[in-house]
């Protein structure tokens, strides 16, 4: 058996599909974002601007979450010390479950070290401990999502992205007996849609069924505190478990559930992802607790971000590029070949200093590949319009089509 060989094999097939990927090695400013330094293909760092980070309110740079971190830093030291059981179970840990409980006017919370974890440990437990359980997931579901119903082992139904009447048709044909859970997302990350949460809530009411949502791309980002969608629709009380993330819109690390105390119980018992994995750092969890009681009351974060996504969006749709529908602050720019967003993306950054990555398959289907921007409160309109005549210029170059 050649095991060389069969490696090599494997990663030449993402180059010849041309979705190999390459992470940029780069340094971001402190306190100057979305100004970084990149390394990659020359001597010393070369400056750049940052078009698709997911610190959408660029409170990993913000003077509260930095002095927050050293403050924890220099009272408990780096690490947590362990599981949360032994050793890792500190002061930090359980106001920022307060918090979060609070944030989404619940009973509970549970961290978790990341979003893909939160999502992963608790579908998988949730539907080993409801026997028979019969999950039925949105087709766009996060790969978290899908790996967390996988591992579950239970029955999954999907259902077409946000088809109310096909989801209602496959509910409607399992026993009333058997046990329920819709689990879907808030906003759609690459498409920039938001799920009909309170249709989706009727239909589970109807049928029995509990509901999951993941929130991690609204988080901090919508609702008059930064609960998220449901905060912003008012839907929270209808939701039985929200999930979100401490690593986007509040600049940080970690993920986190928030339900009902006994829901809550059953994971932090039941889970192995949470039972057997070291705690999140204190001095990590001390700048996300900063940065929830910053965005609980402050929303200039989001009304800056929000202006700046329409406004890179109009700009886009004035020059003709394709920018797609996105009633978020997503600005997906469709290219549609895996191999041409790639070498756009290597123009604008070797060329145009701008960063931004593509999103091919897996994370997107085939033929829909794209750019992904996420402008937020400190791109200026200077650094859009720049943008805009650098993509312009591009397109014109490689012969790709501008709306009329």
């Amino acid at each position: 058996m050649n095991y060389e060989h069969i490696f090599d094999q494997a990663i030449e097939r993402l180059h010849a599909e041309g979705r190999y990927r390459v992470f940029i090695d780069i340094l971001r400013n402190k306190g100057q974002y979305p100004n970084a330094r990149c390394f990659a293909g020359h001597n010393g760092p070369k400056p750049i601007t940052v078009w698709c980070s997911n610190d959408y309110l660029a409170m990993g740079q913000h003077p509260k979450v930095i002095a927050a971190m050293e403050e924890a830093l220099n009272d408990v030291g780096a690490g947590s010390g362990g599981t949360r059981n032994i050793g890792g179970n500190t002061h930090y840990h359980v106001d920022l479950e307060a918090e979060l409980a609070d944030l989404h006017g619940k009973e509970g919370a549970l961290l978790f070290t990341s979003g893909y974890v939160s999502n992963d440990a608790t579908l998988s437990t949730l539907a080993k401990v409801l026997p028979g359980c019969v999950i039925f997931s949105d087709e766009l579901n996060h790969a978290s999502m899908i790996a967390g119903i996988r591992n579950s082992g239970a029955e999954k139904r999907v259902f077409r992205h946000n088809d109310l009447e096909h989801l209602e048709e496959l509910l409607a044909a399992e026993e009333p007996s058997v046990p329920k859970l819709i689990a879907f997302e808030s906003v759609y990350s690459m498409e920039g849609d938001v799920a009909p949460i309170h249709a989706i809530c009727d239909l589970a009411e109807k049928y029995n069924a509990l509901t999951y949502i993941d929130e991690v791309h609204a988080v901090g980002m919508y609702g008059p505190r930064g609960g998220g969608i449901t905060d912003r629709d008012e839907a929270a009380h209808r939701i039985d478990i929200i999930e979100g993330t401490l690593g986007k819109a509040f600049g940080v690390m970690g993920g986190y559930i928030a339900a009902d105390a006994r829901i809550i119980d059953v994971i932090r018992s039941y889970a192995p992802g949470f039972i057997f994995t070291t705690s999140l750092s204190p001095v990590l969890v001390a700048g996300v607790l900063a940065s929830v009681r910053h965005l609980k009351s402050s929303s200039l974060e989001r009304e800056g971000q929000q202006a700046a996504a329409a406004m890179l969006k109009a700009l886009m749709r004035e020059a003709g590029l394709p920018v797609m529908d996105s009633t978020t602050h997503i600005v997906p720019l469709m290219v549609g070949d895996p191999v041409k967003a790639k070498k756009i993306s290597d123009i604008l950054l070797a060329e145009y200093g701008v960063y931004v990555q593509p999103i091919n398959y897996p994370t997107v289907p085939r033929g829909t590949e794209r750019l992904r921007f996420t402008p937020g409160p400190a791109h200026t309109e200077a650094m859009m319009r720049d943008l805009t005549g650098a993509l312009v210029e591009i397109w014109g170059r490689m012969d790709l089509k501008l709306a009329a």
